[in-house]
C-alpha cells in the first residue's frame, strides 16, 4: 500500500489524485479526521502506526518552527523503520534553497533518511509558482514586487504531485536518488506583463515592514523574507532537467499559475 501523509493539504491531496489517475491504490493520512483519510498525528509519536505500508510518501510537515518540523519528521521515519515500511519518498526543498529560512528541517530530514535503515528517494521540490504570485502585492492597479530583476525557477504543484506519483508507483527504480524538481524561471515583470498592469519595485525593507504588520505567525515573516531576498539576489533562478525527466514531458506553464495567484489578490475594481 502507498500512504501519502498530509493528504488534507494541497500537495498531499494532489499526489493522491495523481496516483488515482495512474490506477494505483493509495491512501492518505491527516492529523485530524477528514473524510476517508487515515488519522496520523506526528506530534503524537506513540500513536503512529504504519503497519501494512509498502511506500510512504512523506509530505513535509512544514508551517512550524524548525525544531517542531524536525520532531515530526523524526517520528515518521522512526515509525517507518519500526513498522517495516519498504520505501520512503520525501518531498524536500530545492538544492538551491539552502539560503532559505526553512531549509534546515529539510536538510536534517534528508540526512536522517540517508542514515536510516530505509530505502528512500528525495524529491527536492522547487518553490510553487502560485506562491511566487501570492508574494507580489498591489498598490491600486499597480503590481508591487520586492523581487527586483530576480527570477524564480518556479513549479506547478500539479507537476510536483505527478512526479511524486511516478516515483511512488515504482520506487525500486528510484532508490537512493535525489531529484531536483525545479521549473521555468519566472520574474515579477513577466507576471505584470501577463496581467497588463504596471510594475513597481519596492525595497526589501518595505516588504519586511509590511510582513511585520500582517499578523503572521512569529516564524513566518523571516521565512517569507528569505524568499524575497534569495530571488532578488539570484539564488533561485536555475532550471534543471529532473522534473521533465520524471514527467516524460515538459512541465506546465508556471507563468500562468503565478499570474493567476497575483490576480486573485488584486483589489476590486
Amino acid at each position: 500500500m502507498i500512504l501519502v501523509t498530509g493528504a488534507s493539504g494541497k500537495l498531499g491531496r494532489a499526489i493522491l489524485s495523481a496516483l488515482s489517475h495512474r490506477d494505483v491504490v493509495a491512501a492518505g493520512s491527516s492529523r485530524a479526521a477528514r473524510g476517508s483519510l487515515r488519522v496520523i498525528d506526528f506530534d503524537e509519536p506513540r500513536s503512529i502506526s504504519l503497519s501494512g505500508v509498502d511506500t510512504l510518501v512523506l509530505v513535509s510537515a512544514g508551517e512550524a518552527e524548525d525544531d517542531v518540523v524536525i520532531a515530526r519528521h523524526d517520528a515518521a521515519i522512526t515509525a517507518a523503520e519500526r513498522d517495516g515500511v519498504g520505501h520512503v519518498v520525501y518531498t524536500s526543498l530545492t538544492s538551491a534553497g539552502d539560503h532559505l529560512g526553512f531549509a534546515l528541517a529539510h536538510r536534517w530530514t534528508e540526512r536522517r533518511l540517508e542514515q536510516s535503515t530505509l530505502s528512500w528517494t528525495i524529491l527536492r521540490n522547487g518553490l510553487y509558482a502560485d506562491l511566487f504570485g501570492s508574494l507580489l502585492g498591489w498598490s491600486g492597479n499597480r503590481l508591487t514586487s520586492a523581487f527586483g530583476d530576480g527570477a524564480l525557477a518556479a513549479v506547478r504543484r500539479e507537476d510536483l504531485a505527478e512526479a511524486a506519483a511516478v516515483v511512488a508507483e515504482a520506487p525500486h527504480r528510484h532508490e537512493g536518488r535525489i531529484y531536483d524538481l525545479v521549473g521555468t524561471p519566472v520574474t515579477a515583470a513577466e507576471v505584470a506583463e501577463r496581467l497588463g498592469v504596471p510594475l513597481v519595485d519596492v525595497t526589501l525593507d518595505r516588504r519586511r515592514q509590511e510582513l511585520d504588520r500582517a499578523g503572521l505567525k512569529p516564524f513566518q515573516p523571516a521565512m517569507l523574507m528569505s524568499i524575497h531576498t534569495s530571488v532578488r539576489h539570484g539564488f533561485l533562478d536555475t532550471p534543471g532537467p529532473d522534473l521533465g525527466h520524471l514527467l516524460g514531458r515538459e512541465p506546465g506553464d508556471t507563468l500562468a499559475v503565478a499570474a493567476a495567484a497575483a490576480q486573485a489578490s488584486a483589489p476590486a475594481a
